[in-house]
């Protein structure tokens, strides 16, 4: 048996093992919080820099830079605003980015349960084509769409801009939903089968609901990439009514290159929709994104 003094000795030195590991282990968090505080703020600043800068004239941004501003100019915003024409930008923005959101949505479900629960010989190929697309990008097909839009007389229409933007999303929608609805029970296919459900009831009633984690994860990618897209609706629209606020912006900056003041306030207004997005639905966006990737 130990004797009380070498039970004593081996407490003590357990004791400042733990104390040991325990300064260690704050020692890593020190150091791991420093360089999340440090690229949080490499983050921020631009955007803080962009707020504090729009509120300047041309002459003060040009002497004063990176400070604040000294006399605070609003009036900014409102002529900006008005210059600009983003009350018209705004609401195609808005409009190209919801109807193309949801169609990406509602096609990429659809076919997703037909390459998941829907055996067939055809299904592999068909899936394999539609998974390519994720390998093009839009650079490669700006001249392709264009060339088609002019052909089918949809050039410098809505339709003509809504139609690729659902087509370019709709690979890696597919992708997602399928890896997701792979996931759910045949059992479940097969009992509402046996109840007389037709596939389409079956779709409405019980994939969709139990695909939201998924439809979560494409709505997210979808909207933060539809509302900043400006490639291809540069090209495809030429009427100002028809633009989209990142084409606006564009164009806004390129007539006002010496107006600062007006440039950045028409930079927050593009940026803060999306800021208000992600803090609307910061916690859906984790949800979403963590339910999706475990899922698939």
């Amino acid at each position: 048996m130990k004797s009380i003094d070498q039970e004593l000795h081996e407490r003590k030195m357990l004791g400042e093992k733990r104390k040991r590991k325990s300064q260690i282990n704050l020692g890593v968090r020190v150091f791991l919080y420093a360089i999340l505080i440090i690229f949080a703020i490499m983050t921020v600043y631009p955007l803080f820099w962009l707020v504090l800068s729009s509120f300047k004239t041309t002459q003060e941004y040009n002497m004063n830079q990176l400070g604040f501003p000294i006399r605070w100019t609003f009036r900014n915003y409102p002529m900006a605003w008005k210059i600009g024409d983003f009350g018209v930008l705004f609401g195609n923005s808005i409009f190209y980015t919801t109807v193309s959101a949801i169609g990406i949505i509602f096609f990429a479900l659809m076919a997703s349960f037909a390459f998941a629960k829907i055996r067939s010989k055809a299904t592999p190929f068909l899936h394999g084509v539609f998974i390519i697309g994720i390998l093009l990008s839009v650079e490669s097909l700006m001249i392709p769409i264009f060339l088609t839009n002019v052909a089918v007389k949809l050039y410098d229409t809505r339709l003509g801009v809504l139609i690729p933007y659902i087509g370019m999303g709709l690979p890696i929608a597919i992708y997602l939903c399928t890896e997701y609805i792979k996931g759910i029970p045949d059992s479940v296919v097969e009992s509402a089968k046996i109840d007389g459900a037709g596939f389409f009831r079956i779709f409405i009633q019980i994939i969709v609901p139990m695909a939201k984690p998924v439809v979560s994860t494409v709505a997210i990618m979808n909207v933060l990439g539809l509302w900043n897209e400006f490639m291809l609706i540069n090209i495809l629209v030429r009427r100002n009514s028809l633009r989209s606020l990142s084409v606006g912006i564009m164009k806004f900056s390129g007539a006002l290159t010496s107006d600062y003041g007006k440039q950045f306030a028409a930079l927050v207004i593009g940026m803060v929709p999306m800021v208000i997005f992600y803090l609307l639905f910061r916690n859906k966006i984790t949800q979403g994104v963590s339910a999706g990737a475990v899922k698939g």
